[in-house]
């Protein structure tokens, strides 16, 4: 079995529900949880495939391979990463943003946008949704995945920023929250099976966007949204990792140097495995 790491959030339900349901054929033992557990478990060497942060790359290059052209971004509006606020941004300065644990590459990302906007503020980890419930009302929140959505008009939060949207005006670029790894050693004990898995993942990619119009039905059966406001999601975000998406990551990465989150701006360094893939 080829344990593989699946985020519990929406926006993978392209690429998981053919493995999950078995319409593609696979040795797949899947994992599901927030990127941040996904981070810690294939850093610890506990999945051999997962997907994870971008920010996980970043810092352990070391230890993992990167698939080839899938990843989780956006090429503008994400609705699923929100800076939740009662003021406007500005005013935000010298005041604290509640952060969900469950994110390292949004946390970075909006640290990064901070710096940019000379917004200098404090951070504080925590869980947005259980805060709110017990009527503490922070200054201002970041939430991501399936939370994002379900807290988006809170009444409270007047000012929404996506944070997909900022760096896409920020940059012109896509931005690329999460990618699939597979660690080196996997490779290296069992190729074959390694790298059959990641084709695996390339394949599912493809089903899912092949069957995307179902698939945001079938999502919007579990969500506060309906089937349009779904397809409406789902058509924002981006699972390629193309010349375009290479450039917003490896742009974000140097940011992440320089704001001195990362020791190195790391290669991107692909596993081999096209050719093994059907047209």
């Amino acid at each position: 079995m080829i344990a593989l790491g699946k985020i519990g959030y929406l926006n993978v339900l392209p690429i998981y529900h053919p493995l999950e349901t078995g319409i593609l054929p696979n040795d797949f033992h899947i994992v599901s949880g927030p990127p941040a557990r996904l981070n810690v478990l294939m850093d610890k060497g506990e999945l051999d495939i997962s997907a994870a942060s971008s920010v996980e790359y970043a810092r352990h290059p070391e230890k993992y391979h990167l698939l080839p052209n899938i990843a989780i971004g956006s090429r503008g509006p994400v609705q699923s990463v929100l800076l939740l606020s009662r003021v406007p941004v500005r005013e935000l300065a010298g005041q604290t943003i509640l952060v969900s644990a469950q994110t390292h590459t949004s946390a970075a990302l909006l640290r990064v946008l901070m710096k940019q906007w000379n917004i200098s503020v404090e951070y504080r980890t925590g869980d947005a949704t259980r805060t709110l419930a017990d009527g503490q009302r922070p200054a201002a929140i970041l939430c991501i995945g399936d939370e994002a959505l379900n807290l988006r008009h809170h009444a409270d939060y007047p000012v929404r920023v996506d944070l997909g949207e900022a760096w896409r005006d920020q940059t012109g670029l896509p931005f690329i929250f999460g990618v699939w790894i597979v660690q080196r050693t996997a490779v290296a004990t069992n190729p074959h099976k390694a790298i059959e898995g990641c084709a695996t993942m390339l394949r599912a990619k493809q089903w899912g966007q092949d069957h995307i119009d179902e698939l945001c039905v079938l999502a919007a059966q579990s969500s506060m949204l309906d089937n349009a406001q779904m397809c409406s999601y789902f058509d924002g975000l981006v699972y390629d990792l193309g010349p375009e998406q290479q450039e917003g990551l490896k742009l974000f990465y140097r940011y992440l140097y320089e704001c001195d989150e990362i020791p190195a701006v790391p290669e991107l360094d692909f596993l081999q495995i096209q050719d093994r893939v059907p047209a």
